[in-house]
């Protein structure tokens, strides 16, 4: 299972950044080319991310975020990376199904496609979006971008935003995407990144975009597994496989009833507790 807890943007136009994002305990660091760079860097930024892609080295997966197709540099960066592939590719400011599939048609085969939703017509388009099929692979939540184009005064709690961080949930969970919730600004905030991080948890986001190092830790510890929930997930599995509760769809685990479902999520839960245990970012929880 590949995780995608902490997804860290930095600007390719950044030697420094990218050569420390090397070895940095992120889950994927995105190459940035579009809001990150001024309009006349933008064609040394893309070739400082070729080269990027070129050199390697990277301990996390590696995306680069374009700019849009309606933009004089959006060609010329989907052009670029069919030669030097990265991982995946952002596309910004999607607004339907056929701009996923303009961006998809200029991919070459094997790079995942990840969207941003951050206008309106996005959130409004969300179904028809999410389901435009391959390579599509994530959802992204642009929060700056929507909470200025949405007037929305955002504070500690987010609660504004809550309708659509469930609907970008729903959507990617619907057609089998990734849901990666927006960044945090206040850098130095340790306390609101843990509470948008466990909130996005709790909205069932697989992970948050990141704007620094120093929110990685925060963001792999909220979206890694907790030790209670693995200590649950095991007791629902060994209770489903115990001779008793063959042929049965609800058994009693403890004080609580549990169904079929759950032990369906108990091994998701534990497959990504495994996957955390194992990755090279991370030592076992």
């Amino acid at each position: 299972m590949d995780l995608f807890r902490s997804v860290l943007y930095l600007p390719a136009s950044n030697p420094r950044a990218i050569e420390k994002a090397r070895g940095l305990d992120c889950d994927a660091v995105i190459l940035d080319l579009e809001d990150a760079v001024a309009p006349d860097a933008k064609a040394e930024a893309r070739q400082a991310a070729v080269e990027a892609l070129i050199a390697g080295g990277f301990g996390p997966r590696v995306g680069v975020r374009v700019n849009g197709l309606d933009t004089p540099w959006g060609a010329d960066d989907l052009t670029a990376l069919c030669v030097h592939r990265p991982d995946f590719v952002v596309a910004p400011k999607i607004e339907s199904p056929e701009a996923v599939r303009e961006v998809a048609a200029r991919l070459p085969d094997g790079v995942a496609l990840w969207i941003m939703v951050e206008t309106p017509l996005s959130v409004l388009r969300l179904d028809s979006i999410a389901g435009a099929g391959a390579p599509l692979a994530a959802l992204m939540l642009g929060i700056n971008d929507f909470g200025e184009r949405m007037n929305l005064v955002l504070d500690a709690d987010r609660e504004p935003l809550k309708p659509w961080l469930a609907a970008v949930v729903a959507a990617a969970r619907g057609h089998g995407l990734l849901a990666i919730d927006g960044v945090v600004n206040a850098v130095d905030d340790a306390d609101r990144l843990r509470a948008e991080c466990l909130q996005g948890r709790a909205f069932g986001f697989d992970g948050k975009s990141l704007i620094h190092p120093n929110q990685i830790a925060a963001a792999n510890a909220a979206f890694s597994p907790s030790a209670g929930e693995v200590a649950k997930a095991r007791e629902i599995v060994a209770a489903f496989a115990a001779a008793e509760a063959e042929g049965k769809g609800a058994i009693r685990v403890g004080y609580r009833m549990v169904e079929r479902l759950h032990l369906e999520a108990a091994h998701r839960l534990l497959a990504r507790h495994a996957a955390v245990s194992t990755s090279p970012q991370d030592g076992p929880i």
